[in-house]
């Protein structure tokens, strides 16, 4: 079941790739709360480089950022244990299946990814993983108040359509 905009966040007590506790909602700060997809997919890494290097801003705008992958702890480490905020392993894809987010053929088939994934694909640095959990995931964005409330939340109708930084930091501003 898909979850919307004012309804409550379901409470999650997780760990994250190095076993720091994450904590949602957390009671400090709002949550951007992306679901990716596998831990060397070109698409999500070049799209996290951003959020990496704005990352800075981000926690200035108050929005504390928790990305999901559907690839176990020891894939996500070599490729995200650097980023500068919490990755968490889902491979058995339960809290996807929890926040309602999907598959489709179409997050690769779609055209409008085909750019991103021609650039991500050409990048020089592209991690080179397996697909672990499938190619074929959905992107979604969640921002939750402080209080557990949806503020906003997006479901991708293909692999490159995602949140930018410039927006979740404009509806963390609301």
């Amino acid at each position: 079941m898909k979850l919307t905009i004012g309804s409550l966040f379901p409470e999650l007590a997780l760990q994250n790739i190095h076993g720091s506790q994450v904590t949602i909602p957390d009671a400090s700060r709002q949550v951007h709360l992306q679901f990716r997809r596998f831990a060397g997919c070109p698409i999500c890494n070049m799209h996290l480089r951003t959020f990496v290097t704005r990352s800075a801003e981000i926690e200035s705008a108050g929005v504390r950022e928790v990305v999901v992958f559907h690839s176990p702890r020891e894939s996500l480490l070599p490729f995200q244990g650097a980023f500068p905020f919490d990755v968490i392993g889902d491979p058995h894809k339960v809290l996807y299946a929890r926040c309602g987010v999907e598959t489709s053929v179409l997050a690769i088939l779609n055209p409008k990814v085909w750019p991103t994934l021609f650039k991500a694909g050409a990048a020089k640095d592209k991690p080179k993983g397996k697909p672990e959990g499938g190619a074929l995931g959905l992107p979604a964005d969640f921002l939750i108040s402080a209080e557990g409330r949806i503020v906003a939340c997006h479901y991708g109708s293909h692999a490159s359509d995602q949140w930018s930084v410039d927006e979740v930091i404009e509806l963390a501003g609301r």
